[in-house]
């Protein structure tokens, strides 16, 4: 019995750790994660307070900027509208507890955004 107890916690460590381990391999390979971290700490009570006009026009002056040609945000500029986009993912989430696996999962995809490819993508 006690054999079998050791077992069970041992598992249950290895299911909640690895996970952990893994992302962090993942972060680890983002240069601008440091970037994204003090960005995320910065704005978040900040978007945790918009409404859905405020992000309907960051969205939107975000996708203005980034589709001109005549414009090139700043690295800084760039990681500020999508990490401010994650964390308005993230309230979702909290705000409609059916969707906050979507939100979540909205909300990863924004963080990695990368602007390594968004420099690409205006050559």
């Amino acid at each position: 019995m006690k054999r079998l107890i050791q077992i069970t916690v041992f598992s249950l460590l290895i299911f909640c750790i690895a996970p952990n381990v893994f992302g962090q391999e993942n972060t680890a390979k983002d240069p601008d994660i440091e970037m994204k971290g003090t960005l995320y700490t910065k704005y978040k009570k900040q978007v945790l307070a918009f409404d859905k006009n405020d992000f309907d026009s960051l969205f939107f002056e975000f996708f203005q900027k980034k589709n001109d040609n005549k414009i090139m945000l700043s690295k800084e500029e760039f990681y500020t509208y999508t990490i401010k986009i994650a964390i308005y993912s993230e309230k979702l989430g909290l705000l409609y507890k059916s969707e906050k696996d979507q939100a979540q999962k909205t909300k990863q995809e924004w963080f990695n955004k990368s602007y390594t490819d968004y420099l690409n993508s205006k050559s």
